[in-house]
């Protein structure tokens, strides 16, 4: 249940696009054509599927202080988190060339339409932003780190796919001459995200009302006979 929750709060309510507005150059620049989008969205997801779960991995065992305990005691006082940025960055690049490399040799059509993009895989803030989350969100295991690198990538795929397929039918609306291009872009963008936010409550269902204490009084049985013996010592004396 806590890898399925993971994976769809990643996919629509920490969307990367709609929720952080990371990616927004790849994002915008390729979304004119569906398979442009499907071919550049594919490969992010297969970054994120490997570079998240590598960099899961160097973080717990590398980066963080104490993480060389495994070398041995002197090491543990170690801390080499000042690296977390550049290994993190290295890791993401190489992935992203062994993608080039593939995409190159099996599909040379998609490679040439992605173009300078495709290398560029490597500074998308989306793929870094979820290596980066990833670390600051404290995910405790590798598989939910690889659960959010899956779903952080197939709500970039969405969102690019969305787009793709709304701007190759706004080619065809009478759209005012001044939002043509990315002005009508941004307005639509803009609709998305505010829809994807209605997902904010899918997972919980909504608040739920804290039920109110009910307060009963309780009377103490000493109290009673106290009023009852002085009740008498009253009678008594009168």
């Amino acid at each position: 249940m806590e890898h399925l929750e993971l994976f769809l709060k990643s996919i629509f309510i920490d969307n990367m696009v709609f929720a952080t507005f990371l990616g927004m150059c790849s994002y915008l620049a390729v979304s004119k054509k569906v398979n442009t989008a499907v071919g550049l969205g594919a490969a992010v997801v297969f970054v994120m599927l490997i570079t998240v779960p590598l960099n899961w991995l160097l973080d717990h065992y590398l980066l963080q202080p104490g993480a060389l305990v495994w070398l041995g005691e002197e090491y543990a006082s170690y801390d080499l988190s000042f690296l977390s940025f550049i290994m993190f960055i290295a890791t993401i690049a190489t992935m992203v060339q062994l993608v080039e490399i593939v995409v190159e040799k099996f599909s040379p059509s998609l490679y040439n339409s992605l173009g300078i993009f495709l290398p560029l895989i490597a500074v998308n803030c989306a793929i870094l932003g979820g290596s980066l989350f990833m670390q600051s969100r404290e995910i405790p295991t590798l598989g939910l780190a690889t659960v959010y690198g899956v779903g952080s990538g197939i709500g970039w795929f969405l969102a690019i796919l969305a787009i793709a397929a709304i701007r190759e039918k706004i080619r065809y609306s009478n759209v005012p001459p001044a939002l043509r291009g990315l002005g009508i872009t941004f307005i639509i963008t803009g609709l998305m995200a505010i829809g994807f936010m209605s997902f904010g409550g899918m997972l919980t269902g909504g608040d739920v009302a804290p039920k109110k204490e009910e307060k009963t009084a309780k009377v103490d049985s000493n109290l009673e006979k106290e009023k009852e013996v002085l009740a008498n010592n009253i009678k008594v004396n009168e």
